[in-house]
């Protein structure tokens, strides 16, 4: 699984949770460029990709992550 498919397939969670159909991901968005995201509809982005792709992260990932590339990224880590 390859960045580029993860982003794709991460993109309707965030739109659906964040109930924003214009939302546009790249992988250096951040929570502090797209409306609505905040640390509780953050878990529940963090969760929907769990299970979207039948993974965990752990709290330190989750801490770590500093934008949506490197969610992606641990995504792909995790499904290799």
């Amino acid at each position: 699984m390859t960045a580029e498919q993860v982003l794709e397939e991460i993109h309707p969670i965030f739109q659906d949770i964040l109930e924003n159909d214009n939302i546009m991901l790249t992988r250096s968005t951040t929570a502090d460029q797209v409306d609505g995201w905040d640390s509780l509809s953050h878990i529940d982005i963090i969760v929907g990709i769990e299970k979207h792709f039948g993974i965990r992260f752990t709290s330190a990932e989750i801490a770590s992550f500093k934008n949506v590339g490197e969610l992606v990224d641990c995504v792909v880590k995790k499904k290799s």
